[in-house]
């Protein structure tokens, strides 16, 4: 009696335990997996009657990185390497030296500095107007625009440096002052720095003042006693004339 009644609860619970595979298996097999394409690639589960396996695992990879933005060409591209230092392009020993100490006084091995120098001089070679002019105001725009451009390089690799902004905006402000005073004084010159430095001038904008609620009410205002005044004294120069005109008769 006691082998039957235990035979009889294990031949349930193989039963219980036969239908929960069977029905596993049959949502697996049949529902489509789209969490992502590595799921769909696995094998699927060998469902046989009265076993389950379970899928292997599957080996997820990280993303490629994405590809940065070029940004904008540094002015220091066009100077070759073989090119020496600012302090040692007249020194006549250096042209016929070793080979290694060439490299070592050369552009391949200089810092960013050696290299803003050298770009700086080709600039103000460019636009001085004798050999020893140092204090012109092409001069000082050539300077000006090589630092400039210095910034906006340093700019686009790190956006969050506020004193370096700071420092190229004043720089901006400094050479449209000069440009407008060249402009003013010799627009011939004007044109050809421009040219030759390849810079876009930009005329200010009118208003430099935020433009508010109250401020355009003002200037309604300003505008209506200007008329009013206007009015007023045209009025009074015609009597004016009448008058004369009746004392004249």
């Amino acid at each position: 009696m006691f082998t039957s009644g235990a035979l009889r609860a294990a031949l349930k619970t193989s039963a219980g335990v036969f239908r929960d595979s069977s029905a596993l298996c049959s949502a697996l097999t049949g529902r489509a997996w789209t969490r992502s394409s590595a799921l769909l690639a696995a094998p699927r589960a060998a469902c046989v009657a009265g076993s389950f396996a379970v899928p292997p695992p599957v080996r997820h990879y990280a993303r490629a990185p994405r590809r940065k933005d070029k940004g904008i060409v540094s002015q220091l591209s066009d100077l070759p390497p073989t090119m020496l230092k600012m302090d040692y392009a007249d020194v006549p020993l250096a042209q016929t030296t070793d080979d290694l100490v060439k490299r070592l006084l050369s552009l391949e091995l200089a810092s960013h500095s050696d290299k803003l120098k050298l770009k700086k001089e080709q600039l103000i070679a460019k636009v001085q107007r004798d050999k020893n002019d140092r204090s012109s105001v092409e001069v000082k725009v050539a300077v000006l625009t090589a630092r400039i451009r210095n910034f906006q390089e340093h700019l686009q690799k790190h956006r969050k440096d506020k004193a370096n902004k700071r420092w190229m905006l004043m720089a901006i402000d400094r050479r449209k002052k000069l440009l407008k005073n060249l402009r003013l004084v010799n627009y011939e010159s004007f044109e050809k720095l421009c040219e030759q430095l390849d810079i876009t001038y930009t005329f200010p904008p009118e208003y430099y003042r935020r433009v508010t609620r109250r401020w355009l009410a003002k200037k309604a205002l300003c505008k209506k006693v200007y008329e009013a005044v206007k009015k007023q004294k045209a009025e009074q120069r015609l009597k004016m004339k009448q008058r004369l005109a009746s004392q004249q008769r």
